[in-house]
């Protein structure tokens, strides 16, 4: 987010795009035929600008003929993702879906601290998420649409060995910039077991990794596709919830709570996983994520 508050962009870099109908139908069918799938064949970069009046969002699926990485760089057609010295630089060239209108530009993310922690997100350890660079400022040029900003960024990273239904049913996740200049992170997980997984940590400035108490599960009300938004948070309830994503199956949000010091501010998601791999979903997924062979 811009340190004004006014800007915000979100960048995933897939390679096995996870919520790739694309790439499940592949999988289903490689599955009745005793085969693997490549998860190289479906790459992604979905980039997602969170402007007044320049909102706009983008994910192309391309497959391994566009790809090309390395241990400190990704290049997926016309757009990379690269270390240089002690930064990430993202550089875009995509076209927004479904209007499309061009998104050209570069991110530069400087980490303020890195990190190498590792966790489960299940008890079997098939699905892992690690923080690579909790704290982080950010400066964001976008010459289109004519955007340019610097802030505070994050930067982490999901991996699973078996599709995402397997052992999922829903999840909320937050992340809270604390007084302190530390960073935490929040995993609400309900399996399709019935039981729930929770991961609560705090990252600190020097390298510092705490367990953090999580307060009880509140309600913060519904999107407009009817998600059920849940919060762990012990204080008064949110003054302002602002929606960025609000789609059939996931919905990502920016949410401002009374804390000790005064006003702070969350990002929050959730996933509800059965409604991404309905049927209705799944048809309606191309018309946002096209597919270039």
């Amino acid at each position: 987010m811009s340190d004004c508050g006014r800007h915000g962009i979100t960048v995933i870099v897939f390679v096995g795009s996870v919520f790739s109908p694309y790439y499940r139908s592949a999988y289903r069918r490689a599955c009745r035929q005793g085969l693997t799938v490549d998860p190289n064949n479906h790459c992604a970069i979905n980039v997602a600008l969170y402007s007044p009046g320049q909102k706009r969002w983008a994910m192309t699926e391309r497959g391994h003929q566009w790809l090309q990485r390395g241990p400190d760089f990704y290049q997926l057609g016309p757009s990379q993702v690269r270390w240089q010295n002690d930064q990430l630089v993202i550089d875009i060239r995509e076209w927004a879906n479904p209007i499309p209108r061009r998104i050209e530009g570069q991110v530069i993310l400087r980490p303020h601290q890195l990190f190498s922690q590792v966790e489960d997100l299940e008890p079997q350890g098939r699905h892992r998420w690690g923080p690579i660079a909790p704290m982080a400022q950010i400066q964001v040029n976008f010459p289109q649409p004519g955007i340019r900003w610097a802030g505070r960024g994050y930067l982490d990273s999901n991996e699973g060995d078996e599709p995402i239904d397997c052992p999922f049913q829903d999840w909320d996740w937050s992340r809270a910039e604390e007084p302190d200049g530390s960073c935490s992170v929040i995993y609400d997980v309900r399996l399709r077991d019935g039981s729930d997984y929770l991961l609560a940590k705090r990252y600190q400035p020097d390298g510092q990794i705490l367990e953090v108490e999580a307060p009880d599960r509140r309600n913060i009300g519904k999107t407009g596709w009817r998600i059920n938004r849940q919060l762990r948070h012990a204080g008064p309830s949110p003054t302002r919830i602002q929606t960025l994503e609000d789609t059939p199956f996931y919905a990502r949000s920016m949410v401002s709570l009374h804390a000790q010091h005064g006003l702070s501010h969350l990002m929050h998601e959730t996933l509800q996983v059965d409604r991404l791999i309905s049927p209705a979903v799944q048809w309606m997924l191309p018309w946002r994520m096209p597919r270039r062979r």
